[in-house]
């Protein structure tokens, strides 16, 4: 077996949010847990192991940094044509491991909305018919630019079509190596302005208020993955009553 990790490091290191969105994190060093230790327990420092303690951090962060995967009520309090939206505590997690399927759309130019027929068109080329219980990563432009400063303007996103496409044939998780399920935000809310389609701004999300699915962002390394014949597992972190959890999704390829 080989695995794959799928995630990126969550840090405050590197700029992968909107500003004012990323994480910060406080690193306590063993210097300081000794004294902790000391005033918590009065175990003198010096009477510590090398005079250290515990190693500790404090992150202030949201639900939607680093690597991570969102739940229904993240998208619409409601799912599945009125139905209360679950929440990332009560995704089943049966649906979180399965079958692996990576689509290339690494071609498609940045804001690009995908169709379900370039969905449809796309599993034709790689000769899969996606089953129930198909975890679909999609592999966009955005991927290798993680990190650097084009990285929330890059990439394709997928719309409500597309998702509907993928959603009607039983899939309940899917991904994307890029900042958000849907195209870049700014460009598509430049398109909704211009055009008076209000409903264009952030669909693909929003397609959940119609059915009902999960998806993780911020992917790494799905240039590794061959198209099929892999597994994935994307337990998310159970945080009650939230729109998402933060995850380290692995695909198991087995040689």
């Amino acid at each position: 077996r080989r695995i794959i990790d799928l995630s990126v490091t969550l840090t405050d290191e590197v700029p992968a949010d909107p500003p004012g969105m990323g994480p910060s994190i406080d690193y306590k060093t063993h210097e300081t847990g000794a004294q902790d230790y000391e005033r918590m327990f009065s175990i003198p420092v010096a009477h510590q192991l090398d005079g250290a303690g515990a190693a500790a951090e404090t992150l202030v962060l949201t639900t939607h940094n680093g690597t991570h995967l969102d739940a229904p009520w993240h998208y619409h309090p409601t799912m599945n044509k009125g139905e209360r939206a679950i929440t990332i505590d009560e995704v089943p997690l049966d649906w979180c491991m399965g079958p692996g399927v990576k689509l290339d759309f690494q071609e498609f130019p940045d804001g690009h909305v995908v169709t379900a027929a370039e969905m449809e068109a796309e599993f034709a080329r790689i000769g899969h018919d996606l089953q129930p219980g198909d975890i679909v990563l999609v592999n966009t432009r955005a991927g290798a630019l993680y990190g650097q400063p084009g990285y929330l303007a890059a990439g394709c996103g997928i719309g409500r079509e597309a998702t509907l496409w993928l959603t009607e044939r039983g899939m309940k998780v899917c991904g994307t190596d890029a900042w958000s399920w849907d195209a870049p935000l700014k460009a598509v809310a430049e398109r909704a302005r211009a055009t008076g389609q209000w409903d264009l701004f952030w669909e693909g999300h929003k397609a959940g208020a119609e059915t009902v699915y999960c998806h993780m962002e911020k992917l790494a390394n799905l240039d590794q993955l061959p198209d099929t014949g892999f597994e994935v597992i994307c337990f998310p972190v159970k945080v009650a009553r939230g729109s998402a959890g933060w995850c380290r999704p692995v695909a198991i390829l087995t040689d």
